[in-house]
C-alpha cells in the first residue's frame, strides 16, 4: 500500500465545554493566547484513528499502533481534514484545521500483538481525595489509577456522534472506540489532583484487544517523567488500560503539560 488515502473531513466538535479544565472554556483558553476553547486533543486523536479503522477494520482494533502530536489548536465547529499517506504499511496522518497543520501522527498494523503483563503495572485506586495539583502529585515512578468508567447503550453512540466517527463497524459489531482509551488516559490526571488549565499534548498508544462497548475501564499507570520546559510543567505516563480488571486494551504513552507558564493569568 501507498500513496493519500481519502481526506477525511469532520466539523470539530468541542467536548469539554463544561468540564474542570477551562483550557476548553473559550474566555480562560483567550487568555493562553487561543482564538477560543480548544477541542480536546483526545478526540482529535479519534479523528486521526478514522483511517487506520477504515483501513484495517477489527484488526486495527486488536493490534493497531497509533501515535499523534498535537501543534496548534482545532477549534469547535471548524472544518477539520484528516490526511494519510501510505507507505510501507505505515500510515502518516496529519490534521489541518483553517489552513494550519494542527495534529500530525502515524498509524500501523503490527504482525503481532506485544505482550503485556498486568502483574508488571500496579494496581492502585485514584486518590480518595483530590487536591490541588502540588509537587507530588504526579512524582517520577508514582503509581496512579483511575476511577472506573463504562460507556454503554445511549453513551457508547452519543460519543460516536460527538466525535464525528461513521464506520458502521462500532455500532454493527458493539466495539468500543479506542477513543475511549485516551479519555481514560486524561482520566490519570484528573482524577488524581485538581489542576488548572492543562493541555493533553501527545500519545502514543498500542492496541492489545478490541473494546467492547461497556467494558469497565481502568488504567494502571506510571509517572515516568515530570519536569519543566520552557516554563512550562510536564508530565509523563506510561500506562495499562484494562477491561473489566482481566483484559489488556491498550499500552499507553502519554503526555501533558500540567501547569502552563503564566504568560496569562488563569
Amino acid at each position: 500500500m501507498s500513496g493519500r488515502l481519502e481526506t477525511w473531513r469532520i466539523q470539530a466538535y468541542n467536548t469539554a465545554k463544561q468540564s474542570e479544565n477551562k483550557m476548553h472554556d473559550d474566555t480562560v483558553a483567550k487568555r493562553f493566547g487561543f482564538s477560543g476553547g480548544l477541542v480536546p486533543g483526545v478526540d482529535v486523536m479519534a479523528y486521526m484513528m478514522h483511517i487506520p479503522v477504515v483501513r484495517w477494520g477489527r484488526a486495527f482494533l486488536d493490534r493497531g499502533l497509533i501515535d499523534a502530536r498535537f501543534i496548534k489548536p482545532v477549534y469547535d465547529g471548524e472544518m477539520a481534514e484528516v490526511t494519510a499517506e501510505g507507505s510501507n504499511d505505515v500510515l502518516t496522518i496529519e490534521v489541518r484545521s483553517r489552513g494550519d497543520l494542527c495534529a500530525t501522527g502515524s498509524a500501523s498494523l503490527p504482525a503481532t500483538v506485544p505482550a503485556f503483563s498486568l502483574a508488571d503495572y500496579c494496581e492502585v485506586p485514584a486518590v480518595a481525595e483530590r487536591k490541588p495539583v502540588n509537587a507530588s502529585s504526579y512524582e517520577t515512578g508514582k503509581w496512579l489509577g483511575t476511577t472506573p468508567r463504562r460507556w454503554a447503550g445511549e453513551a457508547a453512540s452519543e460519543y460516536l456522534a460527538d466525535i464525528r466517527e461513521t464506520d458502521p463497524i462500532f455500532a454493527r459489531e458493539g466495539f468500543g472506540h479506542p477513543g475511549l482509551i485516551q479519555r481514560v488516559m486524561n482520566r490519570v490526571l484528573v482524577d488524581n489532583a485538581i489542576l488548572g488549565p492543562w493541555i493533553h499534548v501527545g500519545s502514543k498508544m498500542q492496541l492489545l484487544s478490541a473494546a467492547k462497548a461497556g467494558d469497565e475501564i481502568t488504567a494502571r499507570a506510571k509517572v515516568t517523567a515530570n519536569y519543566d520546559k520552557k516554563g512550562h510543567r510536564f508530565v509523563e505516563l506510561d500506562a495499562l488500560v484494562v477491561a473489566n480488571g482481566t483484559t489488556p486494551l491498550a499500552h499507553c504513552w502519554h503526555i501533558a503539560i500540567t501547569q502552563p507558564r503564566e504568560e496569562a493569568a488563569a
